[in-house]
């Protein structure tokens, strides 16, 4: 662990203190802290990275402000079309499922009435069936059994 030396508080923006420290072991990097300023805190913190840029891109008449708002506004428009791209092909996706949807709703319609004519069928030749088979009559079969004794 590396022991602090030295203290420096500079006056920031919004209220914000940036305290740099300096450590005792040489070749550690200087990490700059933010804190608030007053006793009730207040305001909202910005790194100084941040503010510098601020500060940088304000010129509009520069030749990186312009870049740099060109190639902004090609990828909005990239992800604009992006996102128009995949709603077109969600809904056509959607429309897909629909038309599939309806086939499979005509086939069970279909499937359900070749069922029941099938069941219709199967029943009636299971009602002829059994109409035209005779019952074996319990008096012959008593009548030879008691034949043979």
């Amino acid at each position: 662990m590396s022991k602090i030396s030295q203290q420096n508080s500079t006056p920031g923006v919004n209220g914000i203190s940036v305290i740099h420290t300096q450590a005792q072991a040489s070749g550690l990097q200087q990490v700059p802290q933010l804190v608030p300023a007053g006793p009730g805190g207040g305001g909202k913190a910005v790194a100084p990275s941040k503010q510098s840029k601020k500060s940088l891109s304000m010129d509009r008449n520069s030749d990186e402000y312009r870049q740099r708002r060109e190639r902004n506004n090609m990828a909005v428009k990239k992800s604009r079309l992006k996102s128009k791209q995949k709603a077109q092909d969600t809904l056509q996706r959607v429309n897909q499922l629909k038309e599939e949807n309806e086939r499979l709703e005509a086939k069970i319609k279909l499937l359900t009435k070749e069922l029941s004519v099938l069941k219709d069928l199967f029943l009636e030749h299971a009602h002829n069936l059994a109409d035209n088979v005779q019952p074996i009559s319990t008096e012959n079969t008593t009548e030879s059994d008691n034949a043979g004794q």
